[in-house]
C-alpha cells in the first residue's frame, strides 16, 4: 500500500505562471520529480525543467542535437539536463524553426506517452508504476498543457488514480470487516472500480476477498447454528462472481454442517429421553432441530416421534413385547405394550345380555400407555414366585378349592386343590393359566414382580381390561356381533364342544367349537390386534377395581375404583365355562377377593 501522497495529482497542474511550452523557463542546474506534503497529507507532483544553456557555436548545437537524438534512443526522456526533452526545448528556442528538434520533439512526446501508458498499465496495483504515471503527467502538464493528447494521458492518468483510491479505501473497509452488502464498505466502492475497469485485476482481487469474507460469516453463523443468516451471507456472496463454484461449494460445505447439526440434536434428544427431565431437554433439542431443519426433515419427524412415544409410553413403542430381568435371576412375563386412545367403556341400553351394572357408558382415555401381561400368568410363572418366597395362597392355606366335576356337570368343592391343579383338581401343566388363586394372592404376585423388576406392577383396572378387550372395537363382543363368531377366536363354551365323557353346553355359541372343555394352555388362540391373547375367553381374571353397583361416580380416567378395605372385587372376561353373554366386552361380575375356582385366573399390567 502507497501513502495517499503519491496518489493524489490534483497539484500536479502546471502553475498558471508557468510559460508556454514554446517559451524559455527559468534556468535549473537539473530536472527533477518533488513531492511535498500539504498539511492535509496529499501531495503534489511536479517537474521542474531543467534548464539546458546553449551557446551560439554552430558546434555545441550539433552536439546537442545528438546528445538529444541519443538520449531519445536510450529512452533518457526528461531526467537531467542531458535527457532529451529539456534538450529538444532548448533547441526549439534557440530556433523555433529547427524542424529537426521539433520532429525530436514530438518524437519524445510520444514515447513520453507510451512511457506513461506501460505505467498506467501496470497501475492497478504496483505503486511505483503509478509514480511513474504521475511523473510522465507532470512533464506533460508542464509542456504540452493544452495538447489534446496531454488532456487524453491526464483522463487516463484520473482514471488511474480513481480506482487506485477505490481499491484502497476497499481494503480498508475489508481489514475493518466492512463489506458494504448493505451499502457502505468495500463493495460499492469495488463495483465502482469494476464500471470504470471492467476485469480489472486488483478490484476482482478484492471482490474475491469480500466474497471469501461473506462466506465465512456464512460458516460462523452454521456453526453457531444460525442457518437462516448463513443463507442471507451466501445469498450476497453468490451475486458477486455468479460463474464461480465458490459459493456453491461453500453452500455444500454448510449443508453439511447442517445435516452434521440435525443429527447430533436429534441423537441429543434421544439420548436425553432415558435421563431425568428427559422429555422437557429432548423438546428443546427438537426445537433447535425445527429451526435449522427443512420441512418435514426425517431427524426431526424421528425424534418428534420418540418425544411423543416417550410422553406415552416411555422407552417403548405400542406393540412392543419385552420382558423384565428378575432380581432372583430369570424373567418376568412377556408384556406387550397397550397403545394410548380412547374409549367408550360398558354397555349401551339395550345390549342383549347387559345389565345396569355395565351402565352409564363412560368415555375412558389413555394419556399413557401401559403394558400388558400377552397371556394369563401361567403356572410356571407363579411357580417362581412361590419357590421364590414360599408364599401359600388362601386354597393352599385352607385346604380346599372349587373344581369342575365332570360326573355331575358342576363345580364342587375339593380337598387339598390349590395353584398348582388343574380345573378338574389334577397336577396342572406350566403353561396353564394358573387356576384357584384369590385376589390377594394376584395382588402377591404383582407386587413380587414389582420388587424384582424395579417396575411397578400390579392387576389391571376394569377399564384397562375392558379397553384391551375391545382393541378398538365397539361391538358387543371383540370379533363383532354373537352370531359372527369367527373359527377358533377363543376358548369359549360353543355348541360344538364336547365334555370327555360327551357332555353339551346347555346354553353355548352354537354352531361354534374350539375342541377344549376346560382351560386351554396360555396362547392357544390367536392373539387380538392389540397383541394380548385369551381376554375374551379360557378363564376369567380378577382386576384391582372393588365392586360398585354401576359407573355412577367412577373415576374419570383409567384408575382402578377402590374402597379401602373392600372384601369384593371385580372379575372380567369370559372363561371356559362362561355363558355366551359373559363373553361381551362390558361383561362385569364381583366376587369375594378370597374366592378361588376352576374358572378364575388374572394377568398383570405393568407402568411405562
Amino acid at each position: 500500500m502507497i501513502p495517499l501522497l503519491l496518489l493524489v495529482c490534483a497539484a500536479c497542474a502546471r502553475d498558471a505562471d508557468a510559460p508556454p511550452a514554446d517559451e524559455a523557463a527559468s534556468p535549473s542546474a537539473s530536472g527533477s520529480v518533488t513531492i511535498s506534503a500539504d498539511e492535509a497529507g496529499a501531495a503534489a507532483l511536479s517537474w521542474q525543467r531543467p534548464r539546458v544553456a546553449l551557446a551560439e557555436d554552430e558546434e555545441e548545437v550539433v552536439q546537442a542535437r545528438e546528445r538529444a537524438a541519443e538520449a531519445l534512443d536510450t529512452g533518457d526522456l526528461y531526467e537531467g539536463e542531458d535527457a532529451a526533452i529539456p534538450l529538444y526545448l532548448a533547441l526549439v528556442e534557440r530556433d523555433p524553426d529547427d524542424r529537426d528538434a521539433r520532429r525530436g520533439l514530438d518524437t519524445a512526446r510520444t514515447r513520453l506517452f507510451a512511457l506513461g501508458d506501460e505505467a498506467l498499465a501496470g497501475s492497478g496495483d504496483d505503486p511505483d508504476a503509478l509514480r511513474n504515471a504521475h511523473r510522465v503527467a507532470a512533464v506533460a502538464r508542464d509542456v504540452w498543457p493544452g495538447d489534446e493528447h496531454t488532456q487524453a494521458y491526464l483522463q487516463r492518468l484520473d482514471r488511474a488514480d480513481r480506482l487506485w483510491e477505490l481499491n484502497r479505501t476497499a481494503e480498508a473497509d475489508l481489514a475493518q470487516d466492512r463489506l458494504g452488502e448493505s451499502g457502505e464498505g468495500a463493495l460499492p466502492k469495488l463495483r465502482e472500480a469494476l464500471e470504470l475497469a471492467p476485469g480489472q485485476p486488483r478490484a476482482m482481487q478484492n471482490l474475491a476477498a469480500v466474497e471469501s469474507a461473506l462466506i465465512r460469516r456464512a460458516e460462523t453463523a452454521a456453526v453457531n447454528g444460525d442457518f437462516d443468516s448463513a443463507e442471507q451471507w451466501l445469498g450476497h456472496a453468490g451475486l458477486l462472481r455468479p460463474d464461480m463454484e465458490t459459493v456453491p461449494d461453500a453452500r455444500e460445505r454448510i449443508s453439511r454442517m447442517r445435516a452434521l447439526r440435525i443429527s447430533r440434536l436429534r441423537d441429543e434428544g434421544v439420548a436425553a429421553l432415558a435421563g431425568d427431565d428427559g422429555i422437557a431437554q429432548a423438546r428443546a433439542r427438537l426445537a433447535e432441530l425445527l429451526r435449522i431443519a427443512e420441512p418435514g426433515d426425517p431427524a426431526a419427524v424421528d425424534l418428534r416421534e420418540r418425544i411423543d412415544l416417550a410422553v406415552h409410553y416411555g422407552l417403548f413403542r405400542p406393540g412392543q413385547v419385552f420382558t423384565d430381568a428378575l432380581g432372583s435371576g430369570g424373567r418376568g412375563p412377556r408384556m406387550v405394550v397397550v397403545p394410548h386412545g380412547a374409549f367408550t367403556m360398558g354397555a349401551p341400553e339395550g345390549e342383549p345380555g347387559s345389565s345396569d351394572a355395565e351402565r352409564p357408558q363412560r368415555n375412558v382415555r389413555f394419556e399413557r400407555g401401559f403394558a400388558m401381561a400377552v397371556t394369563e400368568v401361567t403356572v410356571g410363572d407363579y411357580r417362581r414366585f412361590v419357590n421364590a418366597t414360599g408364599y401359600q395362597t388362601r386354597s393352599a392355606r385352607r385346604g380346599f378349592s372349587m373344581v369342575y366335576d365332570e360326573r355331575s356337570g358342576n363345580f364342587v368343592r375339593r380337598s387339598n386343590v390349590d395353584w398348582r391343579h388343574d380345573h378338574l383338581g389334577g397336577a396342572a401343566t406350566d403353561n396353564a393359566p394358573v387356576l384357584h388363586v384369590s385376589a390377594v394372592d394376584a395382588t402377591a404376585y404383582a407386587d413380587w414382580l414389582s420388587e424384582q423388576g424395579g417396575q411397578r406392577y400390579r392387576l389391571p383396572s376394569e377399564a384397562e381390561f375392558e379397553y384391551a378387550l375391545r382393541a378398538g372395537t365397539e361391538t358387543a363382543f371383540a370379533w363383532g356381533d354373537a352370531g359372527d363368531i369367527p373359527e377358533s377366536v377363543g376358548n369359549l363354551t360353543g355348541g360344538e364342544d364336547r365334555s370327555p365323557s360327551g357332555r353339551q353346553w346347555s346354553n353355548a355359541f352354537r354352531g361354534y367349537g374350539d375342541g377344549y372343555w376346560g382351560p386351554a394352555p396360555a396362547a392357544s388362540f390367536a392373539a387380538n390386534r392389540w397383541g394380548v391373547h385369551d381376554l375374551a375367553g379360557n378363564v376369567s381374571e380378577w382386576v384391582a377395581d372393588c365392586w360398585h353397583e354401576n359407573y355412577r361416580r367412577a373415576p374419570t380416567d383409567a384408575t382402578p375404583w377402590v374402597n379401602p378395605g373392600c372384601r369384593t372385587h371385580v372379575i372380567r372376561g369370559g372363561s371356559w365355562a362362561s355363558a355366551p353373554e359373559q363373553a361381551r366386552s362390558a361383561w362385569r361380575a364381583p366376587a369375594q377377593r378370597d374366592t378361588t375356582n376352576a374358572r378364575l385366573g388374572f394377568r398383570v399390567v405393568r407402568e411405562l
